[in-house]
């Protein structure tokens, strides 16, 4: 194991230690800071994005060939609340005045923050792909923004975000969660440049955020995962859905989706709505509508055409599902697009 002690004065004060202590080259670009590794020690990247208030992006998509103990040592002026979720891969943590590791897995999320003048051990495996996102949040300089309301905070959460003297130590071990990897999907697919890129990456960094306080609600309210799914099933469930995304205009039915994933009826509509809050016939329907949507904003396509290829055989009925779900007819919202270009 390859320990690297981390004392940092600023988020980018940690990416330099990592560098100095693995190698690697730093290059920036729009603000986005980027470790390039290719040696004995791994291959791939660690990233890091600061953005305005206190709040900065940290991503590994990497795979080192040693196992890493990143030491983090908390101190005053550089102590935040870490959320972090394993896309890819996983890692463990523990606290320095404990013993035990804990084990954070694949599609699982992981809040922490420690005491000032305390250690943070986060172990990353040997020869493992990781495709880990680490949001940052300094809490000096996030409560002074004006929509900042963190009253509206479970009581737990508020007391780990108004701590700004880190008093104390907190750690929550969330369970699966399959929606915040399609988020930060999303986020790496985000292509723009300069300023509307950080603005993009940045409301996506705030829509992951959401989503570790929305889950860490329903821990504190006893919500679990389905009784009668296991992670594994659940993982089928997002498998299907990535293809229904990529192939929108196939004919889907429930008896083929369950023979595919070798899922019971009644499991896969279940794994649905726990996952996506929609039956499957509604998510599939999503699907094309969202698919409809992106081709009458980006293509020369007609409307009779979409219709037919993102898998509708009526125009009539899409019309009518379509200003259903966004308020306008398709013919109108391609009229108004053209307006506005």
């Amino acid at each position: 194991m390859i320990q690297i002690e981390i004392i940092a004065d600023s988020p980018k004060d940690l990416l330099e230690q990592i560098q100095e202590q693995i190698g690697g080259v730093v290059t920036e670009q729009w603000s986005e800071y980027t470790l390039k590794l290719n040696n004995k020690f791994g291959i791939g990247s660690i990233k890091f994005i600061p953005f305005d208030w206190g709040v900065n992006l940290l991503e590994f998509q990497i795979k080192f060939h040693e196992e890493i103990d990143l030491k983090i040592k908390s101190i005053e002026s550089f102590n935040p609340i870490r959320f972090i979720y394993a896309s890819k891969g996983s890692f463990k943590h523990r606290f320095g005045i404990h013993k035990e590791e804990k084990k954070v897995s694949q599609f699982e999320s992981f809040i922490f923050t420690n005491k000032d003048g305390g250690t943070n051990h986060v172990i990353f495996p040997k020869d493992e792909k990781l495709d880990i996102n680490v949001i940052q949040i300094v809490r000096k300089h996030f409560l002074k923004k004006r929509t900042t309301n963190v009253s509206t905070l479970n009581k737990k959460l508020y007391e780990v975000f108004v701590d700004t003297d880190h008093d104390n130590r907190f750690a929550n071990y969330g369970t699966l969660n399959l929606k915040m990897a399609d988020l930060i999907k999303g986020l790496h697919k985000i292509k723009a440049k300069g300023m509307l890129r950080i603005l993009k990456i940045e409301s996506r960094v705030y829509e992951i955020l959401s989503l570790h306080i929305q889950q860490h609600n329903r821990l504190l309210n006893g919500v679990k995962l389905p009784e009668h799914m296991s992670r594994s099933e659940l993982k089928l469930i997002r498998t299907l859905s990535s293809d229904i995304i990529k192939n929108p205009a196939k004919e889907y039915s429930l008896e083929q989706l369950s023979f595919k994933s070798g899922l019971t009826q009644s499991k896969l509509q279940e794994g649905f709505k726990f996952l996506y809050k929609k039956t499957v016939t509604e998510y599939i329907r999503h699907v094309r509508l969202e698919s409809a949507r992106e081709m009458l904003k980006d293509s020369d396509l007609n409307v009779s055409q979409i219709v037919y290829s993102v898998g509708f055989s009526s125009r009539s009925y899409f019309s009518k599902i379509f200003k259903e779900k966004y308020g306008i007819t398709p013919n109108s919202f391609k009229k108004k697009l053209k307006t506005v270009a």
